[in-house]
């Protein structure tokens, strides 16, 4: 171990002696401050913990402490890390890939405010449209009105009417009228409208009293109260008394009131917005009416999701070779026959088939069509099984049978809002001719472009006065989306549809608004799902951020982002347990100087690919035709078999459509029957040339502490094996189950195998301490007493892999589990790590190794997206390795990726663009990544 070096006094460093948080091995190390800070190394060496769980983890515990003991019992509580001392460190804010909203209800608009704005402006300046036939909509204030009255020639004749609002007509409302204390009428439309005015009753001023003499049936149907009648004079106009009437109409009216000028020419005004034409009235609008989360703007069908479930037949009845009775519709099969709490439902089936003669003992593939829906939709008092479980979704309020009936459902778009999630009367506001939802449909540089152009808008001054503070603050946040890269994004995309980089992404423009000065910002690997055209975009924002007087702490890989930094730390020498000690610090002249790891590959000396040919492959292909899911433009790709092949192509160029919404879907669905559809395209080939699928992508191998490694992988099946086959087992009579921390009986059953108790401080962050009776080991001490080799089973969960591997090495199933953990990168890994403690790229990286553990079949297809997420370029190295050897073994591996050395040693690149979002969509190229390299075109090339 290194002597410690001593720290500096100066101000403009963050001095950290001692840290010792997970495998730092009580190390001394200054971080310049108000500079651009890049942390890198191996995988496992210590980068994150130095800077997330020590630099972080302190300064967010000091801003706590500054709040008030009221205020932390709404916070997370806040652990000090173990380290001896953190000088001249300022508040920190942490911008990582996870903390972000995936409610289904959250939007790219939401999460960057610029949908609060837009849904004020459309409140503000909007113009209605009748929801049904598209007529302008329009309500005037009594001032509006009265306005309109003193723009009258002078000595014109003004009469104020109204309908009173109740439902009366003919002697009854002029009863009515008479009782209000009105003494005339207007009878029929206006006198100009009659043939002969002079001669007819109808539009005619007449006492309620004259009224009344005729007989019902010479009644018009169209009375009017008269509330007032004026001669305008306009040099001293009575306004007050006009202002007074106009007041009275429009309570009486309930909102509505008409203006007869001369006894020929009528007016009708409204308080809410009315359609003349179909008589459609909306009260108000607010920027409430424009939010899908609320009752008053989301759409009543999908409550503003969008979508709706319907029960998928395909899912109801997913193998049809069994027939009826064997079992064949799903969900009968898992509830003994039972809906609704029914038993008798199957006899009801039988009794059915029996008068429509059609059999329940035959495969269903031979029924017919008409049979079928029959069975699905039910007929003469038979439910069907659709309408039964979609009654039984609708009225349960037990959340695990919820659950279990959206297994047969499928999210089909809203028929009501179209997908649009609002109502349609408010979808029908528009501005400069664009609902609401034309501009979040645009991608940000369109849309940016959009109000770029808002002072030429043909507005009044007022509606420019509001218009402009709105616009101004919706650009500020469209140009910083453009400067982290993420101009391809909608402001309608879901939350859920994002990747971590991008969300990591969002979160940094949201702060370049924030214009905060002397903050520490931690950043986990910004540059994931980044073409490097966008890194440089990435580069410039975050140098504007340390500009303004922050410091920028990043965890990062990225030889862009190492080479553009102002301070560079390299953890190392190795990983886990071999990690946890500076072997750099300096700028990176400096590096390229030095004999390190990452100098090695940074200057070439070490390369990360060194293919010197390409597979020729089966020849076989799978071809997707005519994909016009979001961006795609109705393209056709074919994809070599067993072969090494890599999607490429800026962000948003629509390769994760392609390759996750449409291929991976379509060939989960063919070959394991998944409900998830896939995207938009005409058919896909080639299936037959395939035996099975997997993808493996960066979900969370767990949600909870209790899942980990060794758990998802399989080896500690096998581990509590070897401990219950022991001598002391057997005369124990203890079973593998005794060594399962998720289990009574081995386990701690104060803590119930969690290892750790939370402890309520009340005016405190509560506190997580290890639990006293198993000393945070989760077992009892009778399990603890059982020992392989001198280590118990809490000590075994505690091994790094690398460890692990050496320790049972003469168990052939362990180790070839943990020989696959070793060769994806996972060395430092600790058998017993939590899964909720995982990256996204360390979860794919143990799916995957979990996949290489099982025996190979030859013809699969793995899809794997940036499987070099958090990865350095040693460990780059050996995941190629892993993959190449996949190929070699007849398989066919598909990478969805940015790293240039994982697309200069593929066998075939396909490259998407040639831009992003609206631009993107085509395929650019198509051959091997030599061909690709001359390619003049290609954004991809020209980094190569």
């Amino acid at each position: 171990m290194p002597l410690k070096k001593a720290a500096s006094k100066n101000d403009n460093e963050i001095v950290i002696k001692g840290a010792r948080v997970n495998n730092l091995k009580n190390i001394d190390v200054n971080v310049p401050r108000d500079k651009f800070v890049v942390i890198t190394g191996l995988s496992g060496s210590g980068k994150s913990s130095l800077a997330f769980d020590t630099i972080y983890a302190e300064g967010n515990r000091r801003y706590m402490e500054g709040l008030s003991s009221y205020a932390r019992n709404f916070l997370d509580p806040s652990v000090k890390p173990d380290v001896d001392k953190i000088e001249n460190l300022s508040p920190p804010i942490s911008i990582d890939q996870k903390s972000i909203s995936r409610s289904p209800r959250s939007t790219v608009g939401t999460l960057t405010e610029v949908y609060d704005y837009l849904r004020i402006l459309y409140a503000k300046v909007g113009v209605l449209h009748c929801p049904n036939c598209g007529a302008s909509m329009q309500r005037r204030s009594n001032k509006e009105i009265l306005d309109d009255i003193l723009a009258l020639p002078h000595h014109t004749q003004i009469a104020i009417l109204a309908k009173p609002k109740e439902n009366l007509v003919g002697k009854d409302l002029l009863k009515h009228i008479q009782q209000l204390g009105y003494a005339r009428v207007r009878m029929g439309g206006p006198a100009s409208t009659r043939e002969d005015a002079s001669s007819t009753r109808g539009g005619k001023m007449l006492t309620v009293a004259e009224a009344l003499m005729f007989e019902e049936q010479e009644m018009s149907q169209d009375i009017d109260m008269v509330i007032d009648r004026v001669i305008l004079d306009i040099k001293n106009p009575d306004t007050e008394r006009m202002v007074d009437s106009i007041e009275t109409a429009m309570k009486v009216g309930g909102g509505a009131m008409k203006m007869l000028i001369d006894n020929s020419e009528e007016r009708s005004y409204n308080q809410d917005f009315f359609c003349s034409n179909c008589g459609v009235k909306i009260k108000e609008v607010t920027p409430r009416h424009f939010s899908f989360n609320s009752p008053e703007g989301a759409c009543d069908n999908c409550s503003g999701l969008g979508y709706t479930l319907k029960v998928n037949e395909e899912l109801v009845i997913p193998n049809k070779n069994l027939s009826l009775l064997e079992g064949a519709i799903q969900p009968w099969s898992k509830s003994g026959g039972k809906i609704n709490g029914q038993s008798s439902q199957i006899q009801m089936l039988k009794d059915i088939a029996k008068k429509y003669k059609f059999s329940v003992s035959v495969p269903v593939k031979k029924l017919t069509k008409q049979q079928l829906d029959i069975v699905l939709d039910g007929k003469d008092g038979f439910e069907g099984v659709i309408p039964a479980l979609e009654e039984k979704y609708a009225q349960t309020k037990s959340e695990y049978m919820r659950t279990e009936i959206e297994k047969y459902m499928t999210a089909h778009v809203c028929g009501s809002c179209m997908g649009k999630r609002l109502k349609k009367e408010f979808l029908a506001v528009e501005i400069q001719g664009q609902g609401i939802d034309d501009l979040v449909n645009m991608g940000v540089t369109k849309l940016k472009e959009f109000f770029e152009g808002a002072e030429n808008w043909q507005q009044t001054l007022q509606e420019k006065e509001i218009t402009r503070p709105i616009v101004r603050e919706m650009l500020s946040r469209l140009r910083a989306l453009e400067n982290v890269g993420l101009e391809y994004l909608n402001l309608g995309r879901s939350a859920q549809t994002i990747s971590g980089g991008e969300a990591q992404r969002i979160r940094l423009a949201a702060q370049l608004n924030s214009q905060l000065m002397g903050i520490v910002y931690v950043l986990d690997e910004p540059s994931i799902g980044l073409h490097n055209r966008d890194t440089e975009k990435l580069i410039k924002t975050m140098q504007s951020l340390q500009g303004v007087g922050n410091s920028l702490v990043v965890v990062e890989h990225d030889e862009a982002i190492i080479k553009s930094a102002d301070w560079i730390i390299d953890m190392g020498p190795g990983a886990g347990e071999e990690g946890g000690i500076v072997v750099f610090e300096g700028d990176y002249k400096k590096l390229l100087k030095s004999k390190n790891l990452t100098a090695q590959y940074i200057s070439r000396k070490k390369k990360v690919s060194d293919k010197k040919s390409y597979r020729k492959g089966s020849g076989q292909h799978i071809e997707i035709i005519g994909a016009e899911e979001h961006n795609l433009k109705n393209v056709d790709v074919s994809i070599p078999l067993e072969k090494f092949v890599a999607i490429c192509g800026v962000s948003g160029s629509g390769k994760s459509t392609l390759v996750k919404d449409i291929l991976s879907k379509a060939l989960s669905r063919h070959f394991y029957g998944t409900k998830d559809l896939p995207g938009k395209h005409k058919k896909i080939k080639g299936f037959e040339h395939v035996k099975k699928v997997i993808s493996i992508n960066q979900n969370p191998i767990g949600r909870t502490p209790r899942s980990n490694a060794a758990t998802y992988t399989g080896v500690f099946s096998y581990i509590r094996d070897l401990f219950a086959q022991t001598e002391e087992s057997k005369n124990r009579g203890y079973t593998a189950s005794r060594f399962s921390f998720n289990m009574k009986g081995g386990r701690c059953e104060v803590c119930q195998g969690e290892g750790y108790k939370k402890i309520e401080m009340h005016l405190l962050p509560d506190m997580y301490v290890k639990c006293e009776a198993c000393d945070g080991t989760r077992f009892s001490k009778k399990t603890l007493e059982i020992e392989y080799k001198g280590y118990n089973i809490a000590q075994v969960l505690d091994m790094d892999v690398r460890f692990a591997l050496r320790f049972f090495a003469r168990h052939p199933l362990i180790a070839e589990k943990l020989k696959t953990m070793e060769d994806v990168g996972l060395g430092y890994l600790k058998l017993g790590q939590s899964a909720t403690n995982l990256s996204g790229g360390e979860a794919q990286r143990i799916k995957l190794a979990t996949e290489l553990a099982r025996k190979s079949t030859g013809n699969t297809l793995y899809i794997l997206d940036e499987p070099t997420a958090g990865l350095h370029f040693d460990d780059i190295r050996r995941l190629l390795v892993v993959l190449n050897a996949l190929v070699d073994k007849g398989n066919t591996v598909l990478v969805v990726e940015h790293n240039l050395d994982v697309v200069r040693d593929a066998d075939w690149v396909i490259e998407l663009g040639p831009d992003g979002g609206d631009k993107g969509g085509y395929v650019n190229f198509e051959g091997t990544p030599e061909k690709l390299k001359k390619d003049k075109e290609s954004w991809t090339a020209k980094y190569l």
